[in-house]
């Protein structure tokens, strides 16, 4: 296997997992850190949003230009675009809200629940949230796989922004099913099985799409990553980091988020 395809494996492995640093600070903090987490969140945003419209639209586009022309091109790319949105939309849309991993959780849940006793409709709660998780982080493997192979630079800043951002959705994870089961273990377990979906997403970009890898698919892929990933940005990540009650420290972060994503950019170009 190419040391490329490795690399891009590795990543999205790494942010995968990282919903088990989630479960982590769950069960090793006394009390959340909403600073942190308001300014992390709006840190991975700010990542997000200007690599997704400074880079890899116009990335997209111009890979689509050179093979249908300026107008079909730009159609082509405007259309993957809105189209990597409404999947993730869709995702959204067929998982239930009330049990919405986007939710904010606070360690100090955890306390509350060591008295409480098993409950299989609270583990019920947390198996479908862990569900919820899986899917949603199928379209973000595919996402941070294919950008590692492609630009190795551009692959870690996402893959650092997806991790960061499924710290909470570890937690997520975590309280309802140790609440449920009274068991850290397999809280723990289940948190960082919802994360595997990321790598499972790249092994199937792996499959399917790298066999059949030119400018037509990758501007297609391409456009529709950036499409996903401003959705994620403005429908998962700010609400959550002003959920957790630093509005000011969530904008502090997209503005680093950008600001350094943008130097990276610069430098590594």
């Amino acid at each position: 296997m190419d040391k490329s395809v490795i690399f891009a494996f590795a990543l999205t492995i790494i942010a995968g997992l990282s919903t088990g640093i989630g479960s982590i600070f769950a069960f090793f903090t006394r009390r959340t850190n909403t600073k942190f987490l308001a300014v992390a969140l709006g840190f991975s945003a700010g990542v997000m949003i200007y690599v997704s419209f400074v880079d890899i639209f116009m990335e997209a586009k111009d890979l689509l230009v050179i093979e249908l022309g300026k107008q079909g091109g730009m159609w082509a790319t405007v259309g993957a675009f809105f189209g990597g949105i409404f999947i993730i939309a869709l995702i959204d849309y067929l998982v239930p809200s009330y049990e919405n991993p986007h939710e904010s959780h606070m360690v100090e849940e955890i306390g509350a629940c060591e008295t409480i006793p098993v409950n299989g409709k609270l583990f019920r709660s947390g198996l479908l949230v862990a569900a919820a998780i899986t899917i949603h982080n199928f379209p973000e493997g595919i996402a941070t796989f294919t950008m590692a192979l492609k630009n190795p630079s551009v692959g870690i800043a996402i893959a650092f922004a997806i991790a960061v951002h499924n710290i909470p959705e570890g937690i997520a994870v975590s309280i309802p099913v140790f609440c449920a089961t009274g068991k850290r273990k397999k809280a723990f377990f289940l948190s960082l099985l919802s994360g595997f979906a990321e790598p499972l997403g790249a092994l199937l970009a792996y499959i399917i799409l790298l066999p059949f890898l030119n400018n037509f698919i990758l501007g297609i892929v391409f456009a529709s990553v950036a499409g996903i990933m401003i959705y994620i940005s403005f429908d998962e990540l700010l609400p959550a980091s002003r959920e957790y009650g630093e509005h000011h420290l969530s904008m502090y972060g997209l503005i680093a988020g950008m600001i350094i994503m943008s130097v990276s950019l610069v430098l590594l170009g």
